[in-house]
């Protein structure tokens, strides 16, 4: 039986009969925008500015690499960044929490781990985004605040917007949930600031591309090798991302032969999920590795990844910054 995201970027009569709940969706989530802005429901506002990263349609858009770059441009600009997001999948019992390195992935999210780990910045996480904000303020010394994943987050004032977009699999059937991907209709992207195309850019919109850096062992970070040093060999990968085959292809497109093993976003790893009745080496995303470490068996390797972003977006964002800060 095919999952619902397969009807959402391919033709089928299921598309048809989730319509009248689509429309429904559609009519609920412009209400709530219109609620906030015109103040029915009160906006929270920060001493800081806010910048959001975030998208309008379910899965992987690049949202983690974005946020890890725009950490360090904030950075070489001057600023003292701070990171808030959701802890999706988190089971602490109770929020916000702070996020370090080191901390359990089972209680946090494994999406918190890898931002922290890859910023080394003051991180706070929680389904109330203004509270993990305001914990995140009250414990560290932050100028400026990037919130993953806050774009539906209204409650959180917000001085930037940033839009991520799959320049593959764009906006699917353009519908919202449940007969399509969307959280909110496309017209939503003409009030953001910038919108950022993992991929091919369309009309105004800016290219993200993401490269392979040096891939580590799961377990033992001091062995490393290049992807290319894989190149002509068949291997196992691995992803419970949003957007498995884009891993896959990457991997394919530096000449690997890929037995791919695709996975939910956010999924459980248990070892067998890893680990495979044979001797070929099993590359994983980042993201995945978090909840892996405990079964290393010396063939999993870790395949990060870098954002290399358009250099138009470096003037436009130093102004959008100029903007944020004269508010505040």
């Amino acid at each position: 039986m095919k999952r619902l995201d397969y009807y959402w970027y391919n033709k089928g009569s299921l598309t048809l009969l989730l319509l009248p709940l689509s429309w429904l969706f559609c009519f609920i989530a412009i209400t709530r925008r219109l609620a906030y802005r015109s103040g029915v429901f009160r906006v929270e506002r920060l001493p800081v500015p806010v910048i959001i990263v975030g998208n309008i349609s379910v899965g992987g858009t690049g949202k983690t690499p974005m946020v890890t770059w725009l950490v360090e441009f904030l950075r070489e600009q001057g600023y003292r960044p701070g990171i808030v997001s959701r802890g999706y999948g988190g089971g602490a019992s109770h929020w916000p929490q702070q996020v370090r390195s080191d901390s359990d992935a089972r209680m946090v999210g494994d999406e918190a781990v890898l931002l922290a780990r890859r910023c080394r910045c003051p991180m706070a996480v929680g389904p109330d985004r203004v509270a993990a904000a305001r914990a995140l303020l009250e414990y560290n010394d932050c100028d400026v605040i990037v919130a993953d994943d806050g774009m539906q987050h209204y409650r959180l004032g917000r001085d930037v917007e940033i839009a991520m977009v799959d320049g593959v699999r764009r906006f699917g059937n353009g519908l919202c949930l449940p007969a399509g991907p969307l959280r909110e209709p496309r017209s939503r992207l003409n009030s953001v600031d910038l919108v950022i195309t993992n991929g091919v850019a369309g009309p105004r919109e800016y290219r993200m591309g993401l490269e392979p850096a040096t891939l580590w062992q799961l377990g033992d970070m001091s062995r490393s090798r290049s992807l290319a040093s894989f190149s002509g060999q068949q291997v196992h990968a691995v992803a419970g991302i949003g957007h498995p085959q884009r891993f896959f292809r990457q991997l394919e497109d530096n000449g690997l032969q890929v037995i791919e093993h695709p996975y939910p976003d956010h999924h459980p790893f248990a070892p067998q999920d890893v680990c495979f009745d044979d001797e070929l080496p099993v590359l994983m995303t980042e993201k995945d590795a978090v909840k892996c470490s405990d079964f290393a068996n010396g063939r999993q390797w870790v395949v990060p990844v870098r954002a290399q972003l358009d250099e138009r977006l470096r003037p436009v964002l130093l102004r959008l910054l100029d903007r944020a800060g004269r508010k505040h």
